[in-house]
């Protein structure tokens, strides 16, 4: 082995496991691909950033840097200028879960689809259902982000899901003036360009931008804003636009403006809630 210096420890435990966050391959200025990897001490919870090279991409099997999967480092070597491990060789300890099984996928999206249909307004009930039907599949194997909360196979169903159960709770107990319907169809829509921004590799997990969205669109906001406001459901568009809070976290309505209407706020604090106490990462889903 090789000895792996860090800052703050005398050297680096071979025996210690590890958590993938993230991965991510791009290239270097000579031209080879360069991986990116992210894991947590599943001691003490610090990170440790890594670099990958080529050959090293080359020779490893891509799916243990799933998300989730618990590692062991065999041999590396620090970098202390650019304070990052350089990885030669990894061993898969623990498999985790890709995501969400094909039959709890489908479980979940009838329950979204039963939401949907308890929207009184017909033409948004058609306009909700219609674009949940098109896009079913994809739908139901999209991540909800890359990194923050819900990356893993089936994650948008799961974070949809949730905000929905979280709107009808409060709904019900604290906010029976604001509208239901605008209320759910804003929580199924508010990610649902999340489908066309993403793209998942369902055999090993990885999650990573897809390059032609940009070529149309800005956020996976501004899709749903431009979607919902093209077909005439303002307030649910208008929600959408605010879902992120801020203009600097994404927002395309900045929610320190003034007289807006309340729906804006709940939403926000709905997604909020989800993305931080759901089912935020595959690890939560559990272990193969």
């Amino acid at each position: 082995f090789i000895e792996c210096y860090l800052k703050g420890k005398d050297m680096l435990d071979f025996s210690q496991l590890y958590e993938v966050v993230i991965f991510s391959v791009g290239d270097t200025k000579a031209g080879t691909k360069m991986g990116k990897l992210q894991l947590k001490n599943l001691e003490d919870g610090s990170i440790l950033n890594c670099i990958l090279w080529e050959e090293t991409l080359n020779r490893l099997d891509s799916k243990i840097f799933r998300t989730g999967n618990q590692v062991k480092i065999l041999s590396g070597s620090y970098n202390e200028k650019y304070n990052n491990c350089l990885i030669a060789n990894l061993e898969l300890i623990n498999e985790a879960k890709i995501g969400l099984s094909k039959d709890e996928a489908d479980d979940i999206f009838g329950k979204i689809l039963d939401y949907a249909n308890r929207i009184s307004d017909e033409n948004l009930k058609k306009f909700v259902t219609g674009l949940l039907f098109e896009h079913e599949e994809k739908f139901k194997t999209a991540p909800a982000a890359k990194l923050m909360h819900h990356n893993y196979l089936g994650g948008l169903v799961e974070h949809t899901f949730e905000c929905l159960q979280i709107a009808d709770c409060l709904i019900d107990q604290f906010y029976k003036k604001v509208s239901r319907d605008d209320i759910f169809a804003a929580c199924i829509l508010h990610d649902f360009g999340k489908i066309f921004e993403y793209k998942i590799n369902t055999e090993s997990g990885l999650i990573d931008y897809d390059e032609d969205f940009p070529k149309e669109w800005i956020t996976h906001s501004q899709w749903g804003f431009s979607t919902c406001m093209g077909a005439g459901f303002k307030k649910v568009a208008k929600m959408i636009a605010a879902h992120h809070g801020r203009a600097e976290w994404g927002a395309i309505v900045d929610l320190n403006e003034r007289d807006l209407d309340p729906e804006l706020y709940l939403l926000h604090h709905i997604d909020d809630l989800s993305a931080k106490f759901g089912k935020t990462a595959v690890s939560d889903l559990g272990m193969k």
